[in-house]
């Protein structure tokens, strides 16, 4: 992976403990593998819940 830099002018919303953590372009390269979607997509209660998936982050769009 390529060197990231910790962005240090946004708090990142991710309450889940990992190396990535601050480290947005680490964290979306990591999700994107995945299908997911990094925390700071999602809103603070739906966050909690650790479903990064398009339907979580549809479920929560749509509530706003």
């Amino acid at each position: 992976m390529n060197h990231c830099p910790t962005n240090k002018t946004m708090k990142c919303p991710c309450t889940y403990p990992c190396s990535r953590r601050g480290k947005c372009c680490d964290c979306l390269a990591y999700h994107q593998v995945g299908g997911e979607f990094p925390a700071c997509f999602f809103s603070q209660e739906s966050e909690a819940s650790y479903d990064r998936s398009y339907a979580a982050l549809k479920r929560d769009r749509d509530k706003r």
